[in-house]
């Protein structure tokens, strides 16, 4: 029977938890858009980066001031402790509009030679939504080197073209996929000969995809370990900054611990509406269908509306761990 009422409560709701979740998105770029950040980035995954220092790439290499792709979560046009690019946007008639979340410039060590970076956070979306997030940061890519002809260089003077990365950060990607640093550029490969090229001239564009996962106490990738920490939802805010701090020498500013504070309270958001509304739909089935029935529709709905595995979502509802493996058989 229709109900006017819950339809308006339905919808109510899901605009709430959709505004909630575009408000953590927004702060989980503004972290990520600290210069500390993407220094730590740079210096692990681009070689030309390797042999400088976290703080040298920071504050030598990274150029101006930041603009991110999305709306900033608590405006501060007066901060220079992020980067700046030359704009969020690429336009052209045939192809449309698309908007990078982060657009900056740095230099290369050595040389006065600048390159441009995009760094993108996929927060809430599935690792494949709809199509091989690899095949868009190639396009990303592309665009990025097409948009400097009339600006980098003009009529056939090719040589003048810039390298691009393009960083792609999946914070809930597939279980095969965690913990993962994944790098594909273009490649020499002579297949007669003795032919070579001068790297520079084809070493062009760089995608890398950071796929994160859990914290390991132990060993692992450094800046793995420390991106886990950053957009960790399980660890309390106060641990989260001494451990920033002490292990990988991230300074707390007020800037900075606003930017972890705005995060973490958003994600709680997220998080507590997910569980809330997992909980609700899936006992309201298992009225009808058994208890079992309904803690799989729990966990179900929370995959689903998070984007989380099947772990993640009994943790969520605390699930004992010796029914786990029962509740994952019949998924």
């Amino acid at each position: 029977m229709y109900n006017s009422q819950q339809v308006k409560t339905t919808i109510s709701q899901s605009i709430q938890t959709a505004s909630n979740m575009a408000k953590y998105d927004a702060a989980c770029k503004c972290l990520l858009a600290e210069k500390i950040v993407l220094a730590w980035i740079m210096k692990n995954c681009m070689e030309e980066y390797a042999d400088c220092s976290i703080q040298e790439i920071a504050d030598k290499y990274i150029l101006g001031v930041p603009q991110i792709g999305e709306v900033p979560l608590l405006p501060d046009e007066t901060n220079t402790s992020k980067i700046q690019g030359t704009g969020v946007e690429d336009v052209t008639i045939t192809e449309g509009t698309i908007t990078f979340d982060i657009h900056y410039h740095a230099i290369l060590p050595g040389t006065e030679e600048i390159v441009g970076l995009i760094v993108n956070a996929e927060a809430q979306n599935d690792f494949y939504p709809g199509y091989p997030l690899i095949k868009r940061a190639i396009y990303y890519c592309s665009r990025m080197i097409s948009s400097q002809y009339g600006t980098e260089f003009k009529k056939s003077h090719y040589e003048k073209i810039k390298k691009v990365y393009s960083v792609w950060l999946c914070l809930h990607p597939p279980k095969f996929h965690q913990n993962s640093i994944t790098k594909y550029q273009i490649t020499e490969s002579c297949l007669y000969g003795n032919s070579t090229e001068a790297k520079q001239n084809y070493d062009l564009m760089t995608v890398i995809m950071i796929c994160l996962g859990k914290r390991k106490n132990k060993g692992g990738n450094r800046l793995l370990n420390l991106l886990n920490v950053l957009f960790s939802t399980e660890i309390e805010i106060n641990l989260k900054k001494q451990v920033l701090r002490d292990e990988f020498q991230i300074p707390m500013e007020e800037k900075m611990e606003r930017r972890l504070d705005d995060m973490c309270n958003f994600s709680k958001g997220v998080w507590d509406e997910a569980i809330e509304k997992g909980m609700a739909q899936g006992l309201e089935q298992g009225m009808a269908q058994g208890l079992e029935q309904g803690v799989l529709s729990a966990i179900q709905n929370l995959m689903e509306s998070m984007g989380w595995s099947a772990d993640q979502a009994m943790e969520a509802l605390k699930i004992p761990s010796g029914k786990k493996l029962e509740y994952t058989a019949k998924l």
